[in-house]
């Protein structure tokens, strides 16, 4: 995750359009703090140039708001100090305040007219009909506390510094040199001679000593390590939990099939063939074949078509969409042939090959699941009742077993389970509901407190709660052996292997020839041609791909292969530059981002030599005042 947001926060895109403080307030909304109260203070200044604490907030909320939804959840105020995020607002702004103070110096400036196309074009301030709207100009800046001087003198700041950042970055491309390289780069491919060695290659692997043994488990020792386990008792309360079957009566059973007979029946189904004509002429002298003798599939051959050309699918009456086929085609015996039928592209001539029946279950057949149907559809307007009634209960004093059997409820208790669902056989513990909240929630709270309720499914309800905990340990030596045995076997022989493909790429490196070893091992000496650095293999896997290009033509290499633990002995045998390469052969996209990041590098480093005309000032407590509110 720390990673995503540093990718998030490294390109100018992200400095500058998050750092900028634009107000869309459409797209991100403004808290209530922004109403007043912040300390006038400057969070950061430089020169004559300073952002506010108000300025900070607004950055530090987007940027919070954007990376929230990036993960798929609110980070809280703790995660986003843990993940730096008011170091990342802190260079964004730096970034913003030091050009200010170059436009400053610059004396760049705004026309009035200007500015107020700017303002028009801001959606934020658009009607139903997309055009700007006054009064809405005055209500959203009214909603968010700020002036609408403020708010045209940010968006002035915003345009002087797009000034600089154009002058320095417009017209950027790529250089053709570059260009052509990565092309040369990306378009070069290998030849390679390998054996792949098998892991049983490494031979039989005996059972560690005891001592070897010992040294091992201890090197891995919280691999083994028994998790957290927790005694778990939940109640369920969901539709089906007080669905009372006996409640049905057989007249609602008999009413709910007969309005939904469609449910439990199968259309009828034909298998059809359809054999075209270019005109009514050519369909008619076929049909008149057929009549004197000849066969559909005659004419199909007549015709240079196979069976598979003139099949059409077995398909229900509806999903002939050419009426008069399908009324042709349903009015036929099977086996049956058609006269010529006019469709809506042409003649035809049609054959049933193979008709199913239309069927309907039974009501004896589907009398239990619509009991069960209707006993949920019922019970449904009952849960929130039911929801009320447990929780008198438990407030009277009734344990959670007393509450469920009083509403007919059932009280399930987990002996053990892991975090991830596992019990202590190291299998998953079977029915634990909405699993993916309940264990979170457990292995968050405390044994004994009487815990809120999860919602589940569409209407429904989860009461926990923990009656024990097992503390983490460390598992002894005895209690885990086989496991450990089987490691270290596995370990040792990955060991051998790469040690015995050590020594032959050794001894190909001295001059013996790979078809040599492959006869001393009796195996088979392969080629793979055509290997680019993007390519994808069934045998070669991408670490092996990447270390055939790890060297000069001739090379020689060990890599794993792409599965069964196998490694690969190879000679990289022929190198060849692609024909024809040159920057145009890069995709647009590419040249496009190489393009970006080269003015990312430049504003870069505009940035970094403006911080050393315009030294920057950072007010910690004026920060820490504006993440208090």
């Amino acid at each position: 995750m720390l990673d995503s947001l540093r990718d998030a926060a490294r390109s100018w895109v992200a400095k500058l359009l998050l750092g900028v403080l634009v107000l869309s307030f459409a797209v991100w909304g403004i808290a209530d703090v922004f109403r007043g109260g912040l300390s006038s203070n400057a969070v950061l200044s430089a020169g004559r140039s300073e952002v506010s604490t108000t300025e900070f907030r607004l950055a530090y909320d987007r940027q919070l708001q954007f990376l929230s939804q990036r993960f798929n959840q609110r980070l809280t105020r703790e995660q986003a100090q843990a993940l730096g995020i008011t170091n990342q607002v802190l260079s964004q702004l730096v970034a913003g305040v030091v050009l200010d103070e170059e436009a400053r110096h610059m004396n760049l400036g705004l026309s009035k007219d200007r500015l107020a196309r700017l303002t028009a074009e801001d959606p934020a301030f658009h009607d139903a009909s997309g055009r700007f709207n006054p009064s809405r100009f005055s209500d959203v800046l009214r909603q968010v506390g700020m002036r609408p001087q403020d708010y045209l003198q940010n968006r002035a700041q915003v345009a002087r510094r797009q000034q600089i950042v154009e002058a320095v970055t417009d017209g950027i491309k790529a250089p053709d040199t570059l260009l052509k390289a990565l092309a040369l780069y990306q378009g070069e491919s290998r030849t390679i001679d390998y054996i792949t060695l098998p892991l049983s290659s490494a031979g039989e692997i005996p059972n560690p000593s005891d001592s070897d043994l010992k040294a091992y488990f201890d090197a891995h020792l919280a691999e083994y390590k028994a998790p957290e386990y927790r005694k778990i008792t939940y109640v369920k309360l969901e539709p089906e939990d007080i669905a009372d079957l006996s409640s049905v009566t057989p007249e609602e059973i008999k009413d709910y099939y007969d309005k939904n007979i469609s449910r439990y029946t199968t259309q009828e189904t034909r298998a059809v063939e359809q054999l075209s004509f270019p005109d009514a002429d050519a369909a008619k002298a076929a049909h008149e074949k057929i009549l004197a003798g000849s066969s559909f599939d005659d004419i199909v051959k007549e015709q240079g078509k196979t069976l598979d050309d003139v099949k059409l699918g077995t398909l229900e009456k509806g999903s002939l969409l050419d009426q008069p086929i399908a009324d042709a085609a349903f009015a036929l015996a099977q086996g049956g042939v058609s006269d010529v039928v006019n469709g809506a592209f042409g003649p035809v001539i049609l054959r049933v090959t193979a008709i199913t029946p239309r069927t309907v279950k039974p009501l004896s057949e589907v009398e239990a699941e619509i009991r069960k149907t209707i006993a949920v559809t019922q019970a449904a307007s009952a849960v929130l009742g039911v929801h009320d009634n447990y929780e008198d209960e438990r407030s009277s004093g009734a344990t959670m077993a007393e509450a469920a059997a009083k509403l007919k409820l059932k009280a399930v208790t987990v002996d053990a389970v892991d975090s991830s669902g596992n019990g202590p056989d190291g299998k998953p513990v079977a029915d634990i509901p909405d699993q993916a909240r309940l264990l979170p929630a457990a292995f968050q709270t405390d044994p004994g407190l009487d815990n809120d309720p999860l919602p589940i499914g569409t209407n429904g309800y989860l009461w926990y709660q923990v009656d024990g905990v097992t503390p983490a340990r460390d598992r002894t030596l005895d209690e885990v052996k086989d496991k450990v045995v089987e490691q270290w076997k596995a370990e040792e022989a990955q060991k051998r292997l790469m040690a015995k493909a050590e020594e032959l790429k050794k001894r190909l490196d001295d001059g013996t020839t790979l078809d040599a070893l492959a006869s001393e091992l009796s195996l088979d000496k392969q080629t793979k041609r055509g290997i680019t650095r993007s390519s994808t293999d069934t045998e070669l896997s991408a670490q092996a791909v990447a270390q055939v290009f790890g060297g000069p033509d001739g090379m020689s290499g060990i890599a794993p292969a792409a599965s069964d633990n196998a490694q690969i002995v190879f000679k990289v045998v022929e190198s060849v530059e692609p024909a024809g390469v040159g920057p145009d052969t890069i995709p647009e996209d590419q040249r496009q981002g190489f393009a970006a990041r080269l003015s990312d590098d430049l504003l870069d480093q505009l940035v970094a030599k403006l911080q050393t005309e315009f030294p920057v000032t950072v007010n910690q407590a004026a920060i820490d005042q504006a993440l208090a509110y």
